[in-house]
């Protein structure tokens, strides 16, 4: 039998006069020819056929025309030796990497916490930008959308997750890594809800804008999943005549008849104030709640 390829089989994205193509590129231990078989993953561990040819140059392209090859699609391609006039006599068949082609999100998935911190999520495009004219279509807008899945015994609520853009724009750029756009980013916060609703599921979504390019057009990419991680609630209180509890559990009374600063926080601007008045009458000198302004 042949040997077998000395390197591994590499798919790699290239723009070729406004057409998104992929090659199959592959390093031959002696000369000969070469079977490639191209095949997308049209379920979990199986895949589909959707190309093959004989050639005798150690690469072969496949266009993205978007109905033999899609956007969304995990491609492969795998290739096998043979001799000219001998095409029994064949090398192991080699096996390319898994190339996903569309839209990717960094990181895939995010653990968060009610916390107020902001998360960098960045948005790329494993596939080249084409420009269908010569205006500002040249580019891929993305809308983004947020939903809470909640748990399995709830009903889904209100996003859990608030995003610092409705849109993000992927420009074209050169292939450099995984990516052929110039990346756009989008911060993802957990929403401070002061619920106590344990760690729920939520989801980052995207779909492309009235795109020109047909490639684009059918094509949604894949969710984020962002579980975000409860945080326990404080609480302070002034109730009654009044008695007052503060966040770390301190009790006091305050008698006195005016407005008062009940909290202020250190790190933005609320502040809650309290207005007590007199409850007593002649005989004691009592103060109780009557009013409360919170920014």
């Amino acid at each position: 039998k042949l040997a077998s390829l000395a390197v591994q089989p590499v798919i790699t994205p290239e723009l070729v006069q406004g057409r998104v193509l992929l090659k199959c590129s592959f390093s031959p231990s002696a000369p000969g020819l070469y079977r490639v078989l191209w095949s997308r993953l049209s379920s979990p561990g199986r895949r589909e056929q959707v190309h093959h040819e004989s050639t005798s140059q150690a690469f072969s392209y496949l266009e993205m025309d978007g109905v033999n090859l899609r956007l969304g699609d995990t491609v492969f391609c795998t290739v096998t030796a043979f001799r000219r006039g001998s095409p029994e006599q064949q090398s192991q068949p080699e096996d390319s990497k898994g190339f996903y082609a569309g839209i990717k999100f960094l990181p895939e998935s995010l653990e968060i916490a009610e916390d107020g911190k902001e998360h960098v999520l960045t948005v790329l495009s494993t596939v080249p930008i084409a420009c269908p004219g010569q205006d500002d279509s040249c580019k891929i807008t993305l809308q983004l959308s947020t939903e809470d899945l909640g748990k399995s015994s709830q009903a889904p609520g209100p996003p859990d997750i608030a995003l610092s853009a409705c849109q993000v724009d992927l420009l074209p750029g050169a292939c450099s890594g995984s990516s052929c756009a110039a990346a756009a980013t989008v911060t993802v916060t957990a929403v401070t809800d002061l619920a106590q609703d344990g760690s729920r599921v939520s989801r980052v979504g995207a779909q492309p804008v009235a795109p020109r390019d047909l490639l684009w057009r059918a094509y949604t990419p894949r969710d984020v999943k962002v579980t975000v991680r409860d945080l326990p609630t404080g609480n302070c209180y002034s109730f009654t005549d009044p008695h007052i509890i503060t966040f770390d559990g301190w009790r006091y009374e305050s008698y006195k008849i005016g407005t008062f600063l009940l909290c202020r926080s250190e790190s933005r601007a609320f502040e809650v104030h309290v207005r007590q008045w007199d409850c007593g009458g002649h005989r004691s000198a009592t103060a109780c709640n009557c009013g409360v302004a919170a920014q």
